[in-house]
């Protein structure tokens, strides 16, 4: 669980960050759960968009994805959402 320190911490690094994925009107499946896994393995912190055709809304979207990769959902701000999960090979964010 991140503490309100680190999540703050976190915000500030995604918000240079561009979205990488979005969900549309298939909603999720079993390749985007690979899919945002091999991202959150690679990059640690990822930002994705939510399609106003997608049926669920960000928030709902942000959570199964985070229970789905074993993540954290950092912020939900609109149709974006950051996703946060430590590397087990390579970590390179430091949390405070």
């Amino acid at each position: 669980m991140l503490t309100g320190k680190q999540r703050s911490y976190l915000r500030s690094l995604a918000n240079n960050l561009q979205p990488i994925f979005q969900v549309g009107k298939g909603g999720i499946n079993d390749n985007m759960i690979k899919q945002f896994s091999e991202a959150l393995e690679a990059r640690e912190l990822i930002k994705a968009t939510v399609l106003k055709n997608a049926e669920c809304d960000a928030r709902l979207v942000a959570e199964e994805l985070a229970e789905a990769t074993q993540a954290q959902v950092v912020q939900v701000i609109g149709s974006k959402f950051v996703l946060y999960r430590e590397s087990e090979k390579n970590p390179v964010i430091a949390l405070p």
